[in-house]
């Protein structure tokens, strides 16, 4: 071999190195980000679950007071009626004189609980509506007053004048009736 076809030889060997250097890297580069987006994946992942796991922990103490304070069951008709016999004996109670009570239609279907509303004209003074509506917004009785209007008494300046809507959530009856006919069904 002379000394042209060392040198050619060599030239060759060297453009293979480089070429088969330069797809390795490539390859070996593809494959890093490859995984280092399979990592970013992974983390966000990670990510997701430890908020999920905080959010999981912060409820548990609301299901823990949930099932200790659950309402018992009451059928949907007697429950707006026993809200305004509740509302309108406090506020009689408070010293406030009741001008407007109406019932208003049941909401049903929300979630594993429905709602009974009564909305509520009251007249007397500001002790006694504040002593009143702290009475009445009591969510460990699972009711909220849910709207308010105060107004001045056109008659008396000592007075005040409100309508609220009292709603009170509870459990219809008729779940709890079904759903152990429908455990012996399964059973």
């Amino acid at each position: 071999m002379n000394q042209r076809e060392q040198r050619l030889l060599i030239a060759l060997g060297t453009a293979l190195f480089a070429v088969v250097t330069l797809y390795g890297f490539k390859a070996i580069t593809a494959k890093n980000d490859a995984v280092k987006a399979e990592i970013r994946g992974l983390e966000t992942q990670l990510d997701g679950l430890i908020m999920l796991d905080r959010t999981r922990e912060s409820m548990m103490d609301d299901v823990e007071w949930l099932s200790r304070n659950q309402p018992d069951p009451k059928e949907g008709e007697l429950a707006p009626s026993q809200l305004e016999n509740l509302v309108t004996k406090a506020a009689t109670q408070a010293g406030l004189s009741v001008n407007r009570p109406k019932i208003l239609p049941n909401i049903e279907g929300e979630g594993f609980y429905d709602r009974a509303r009564f909305q509520i004209s009251v007249s007397g003074e500001e002790v006694g509506l504040y002593r009143w509506l702290v009475q009445m917004h009591s969510p460990k009785d699972f009711r909220a007053v849910t709207s308010l209007r105060f107004s001045p008494n056109r008659e008396d300046d000592t007075k005040i004048d409100v309508v609220a809507t009292i709603e009170e959530w509870f459990t219809p009856a008729i779940a709890e009736e079904i759903e152990p006919a429908s455990q012996a069904e399964g059973a």
